[in-house]
């Protein structure tokens, strides 16, 4: 086994949801940002750590957002959307992550 797999905590995994693939997030990745949808109870330390040993780079800063669930009607029916926080994460010159390849 790799040194890398062994410094890799299954908890990392449980941090990080996904990453988010949209126009906006499109336009940070210019200004070496990424975004992730992350765990509800996930703390910025937390994101940093899983961030650094999962995709090996070095994270400058991490900010966070919860977006709360709107209400909406379909088909008729009144329906609530799940709350989602997500973590914007700078990083550091130099190091880049490639959200298309996946882990």
């Amino acid at each position: 086994m790799s040194q890398a797999a062994k410094n890799l905590d299954p908890r990392h995994y449980d941090v990080i949801r996904s990453p988010v693939i949209t126009e906006k997030a499109t336009m940070l990745s210019e200004h070496n940002k990424v975004v992730f949808e992350v765990s509800k109870t996930a703390t910025k330390p937390q994101i940093k750590a899983a961030i650094e040993k999962l995709f090996d780079v070095k994270v400058k800063s991490v900010n966070t957002l919860v977006t709360e669930g709107k209400m909406k009607v379909f088909r008729g029916r009144l329906g609530q959307r799940s709350d989602v926080k997500k973590a914007i994460v700078t990083l550091e010159d130099g190091h880049s992550i490639d959200v298309t390849t996946g882990l």
